[in-house]
């Protein structure tokens, strides 16, 4: 069942007017980006036939822009892609932890993403795998899921990294689990100033 409003609709009703009063700032990847959502799924792309080999039932379904920003495409990428991560999932509680890059860095990163990305990975990984090993702190080794956000909400360049961790880990020995308290993992301000010192 389609939504009463997509992204799409947005695009297509605003979007014209959109790049012309932002004209010169927006970006050749946000400007392919609006027009791939935009035109996703309609006879722009083109399409193709659909028939029930059972019924006879037929419809024109139309191509999608398989653009990574399109929510249309990609719902179901990250479906498959939930439904796999579920599957490695512990029996235990999780958090959600967010590292940023400051936003003179970020510039930088939108010229050198690879090594810049890659940066952010390996910092906020080492942040947290250090800190959660202290003995001070957990006193264990954890896990990390880690995903790569590039755009913010307001659809700006915004380079983070979401982490989903377990609440606990093995310790250092490898003889045992160590669980977190039930609502806290890791002190943030810790975290930040490693972080921000990696």
């Amino acid at each position: 069942m389609r939504p009463s409003l997509e992204v799409a609709d947005i695009f297509r009703a605003a979007g014209p007017a959109y790049r012309n009063a932002h004209a010169g700032h927006l970006s050749l990847t946000q400007l392919k980006a609006m027009t791939a959502i935009e035109t996703c799924r309609t006879a722009a792309l083109g399409g193709h036939v659909e028939a029930c080999e059972d019924c006879g039932h037929w419809r024109i379904a139309y191509n999608s822009c398989r653009n990574r920003n399109c929510p249309k495409c990609q719902g179901a990428a990250a479906r498959t892609w939930l439904a796999a991560r579920e599957a490695d999932l512990l029996p235990v509680g999780y958090f959600h932890v967010v590292f940023t890059l400051p936003a003179q860095i970020a510039a930088i990163a939108f010229q050198n993403k690879v090594l810049l990305y890659d940066l952010l990975f390996r910092a906020a990984a080492q942040a947290m795998m250090t800190i959660a090993a202290d003995p001070r702190h957990l006193g264990a080794r954890i896990g990390i899921t880690a995903v790569l956000h590039t755009w913010g909400s307001a659809l700006t360049h915004h380079p983070h990294v979401h982490m989903v961790v377990p609440g606990g880990g093995i310790a250092l020995d490898g003889s045992r689990w160590i669980a977190s308290r039930p609502a806290f993992l890791l002190p943030v301000r810790v975290l930040g100033a490693l972080f921000r010192r990696l």
